[in-house]
């Protein structure tokens, strides 16, 4: 008879402590515990995986093997945007949140804590200020929850059920948002013009079943919304909620959505000092304005000033705690769980470091470097773009062969050109650390794609 397996890396697999643990509560199978799972939902058969090194050295050597298939964007020449950005972060980012007080402070609470409070609560501060709101959430696990909370809240100010979606989106965003709300929420996407939301669509889909008009800004292609104003006048007057899903990268030399009228304004901090990390570091953010109705529906904690029996003296904790799914527990409003605290404190640290001026000039490069590489693409035979909308950071092309055939041209000469959007259709990102020679050397690759003989005269 062959022996029970043993697994080296799973613990309480061997068959005297199965035995033992089943005894301990009355089941006579591991099965009993997934009754009330339909068999049709069960694999049936062992997973497909290979055989488990016995030994450590084998299992880290392996891996190595695997992580060394991968490329950084710090090997590569990279345009690669779509959610996730190459952005710069100062070695003092890495530095702060590697320190144990607040890379080990799963969940401490103040007597326990070692400065997470304060620092999370400096992040809150310093991203009102950049947002022009009052009260900013600890952060959620990323922008895409982030957004589906804010449009949530929105369903239950109103009591309402609709929710007309006025920007392009990013497809991975509206099916997150989508499963997020679909419970009692339906989206209701509008054409957009331009590049941007169609205020004239906007004003005929209103009415007094909307809870939300939801706009991007910059919207999945980039496209920076020029009518927010308008649309939050329209949405007001139908009795609906502005919520504004955004990146807060623009907001040094962009003006904010709150002074356009927007209600609840939503996002991902992973521009603000965290890493591209082969799919990023995210954290969502929620900001309103100091309305309790608005801040009562917030699910996600937030820390704030506490006196203390020493006069003078200030402590830092939850605010409204008695709001949350912590305190009400299944009767919450929403649940929330685990929440992306430590990248709140590297967003902190970096929005410090940068300041008003930092932020100002960071997004007048990304406004300038955007549109140097809008201009040399455009100038390529058969290349244009989409829109004439202002953009941040992305935009698309068309161009006259498909957009896979160019992906895989240029990743043959170390350039990761875009996201394909569409088959003739491609999305390009940079960033201040892309340099004006670095544009250029994409352009010149391209044209030998596009546009051969001109590539050939330019050598």
């Amino acid at each position: 008879m062959t022996e029970p397996f043993v697994h080296p890396y799973i613990p309480n697999t061997a068959p005297a402590s199965r035995a033992a643990m089943l005894a301990a509560v009355g089941a006579a199978s591991v099965d009993e515990f997934y009754a009330d799972v339909p068999e049709a939902l069960r694999l049936g058969r062992p997973l497909d995986l290979p055989a488990p090194y016995v030994a450590e050295q084998d299992l880290a050597s392996h891996v190595r093997g695997l992580l060394a298939k991968n490329r950084s964007t710090q090997e590569r020449l990279s345009f690669l945007g779509a959610g996730t950005y190459n952005h710069y972060v100062p070695a003092v980012v890495d530095e702060v949140i590697g320190r144990s007080e607040f890379l080990t402070a799963y969940a401490g609470e103040p007597y326990e804590d070692h400065g997470r409070f304060q620092a999370l609560f400096q992040y809150q501060s310093l991203m009102a200020e950049l947002l022009e709101m009052d009260v900013v959430n600890v952060p959620t696990y990323d922008g895409y929850q982030a957004t589906a909370t804010g449009l949530a809240m929105a369903g239950r100010l109103t009591g309402r059920a609709r929710v007309l979606v006025a920007s392009d989106v990013l497809p991975a965003k509206v099916s997150k948002v989508h499963d997020f709300v679909r419970a009692h929420l339906t989206l209701e996407h509008l054409p957009t013009r331009n590049g941007t939301a169609d205020v004239d669509a906007v004003r005929a889909a209103l009415g007094d079943d909307v809870a939300a008009v939801w706009v991007e800004t910059p919207s999945a292609t980039g496209a920076v919304e020029s009518a927010l104003g308008e649309i939050a006048d329209a949405a007001h007057a139908a009795g609906a909620v502005l919520v504004v899903g955004t990146d807060p990268i623009g907001y040094g030399v962009l003006a904010p959505p709150a002074l356009a009228g927007a209600d609840i304004v939503t996002g991902d901090i992973q521009s603000l000092g965290l890493h591209q990390w082969f799919g990023g570091a995210h954290g969502g953010f929620i900001a309103v304005h100091d309305d309790p109705a608005f801040v009562m529906e917030m699910p996600s904690r937030l820390f704030g000033l506490a006196t203390t029996d020493v006069p003078g003296e200030y402590g830092f904790g939850d605010v409204a705690y008695d709001r949350t799914s912590f305190a009400h527990r299944e009767e919450g409003k929403e649940w929330v769980g685990t929440a992306a605290a430590l990248w709140g404190i590297a967003a902190g640290v970096y929005l410090s470091l940068m300041g008003p001026a930092g932020m100002a000039e960071l997004g007048e490069v990304l406004l300038a470097r955007t549109r140097y590489a809008q201009r040399a693409l455009a100038a390529l035979p058969g290349v244009s773009l989409d829109d004439d909308a202002v953009h941040l950071r992305e935009f698309t092309v068309t161009l006259p062969v498909p957009a896979a055939d160019v992906v895989t041209a240029l990743r043959a000469r170390g350039i990761e050109p875009g996201v394909v959007v569409g088959a003739h259709r491609l999305l390009v990102c940079v960033t201040e650390l892309t340099s004006q020679h670095d544009i250029d050397r994409l352009a010149s690759a391209l044209a030998a794609v596009v546009a051969p003989e001109l590539a050939e005269e330019t050598k």
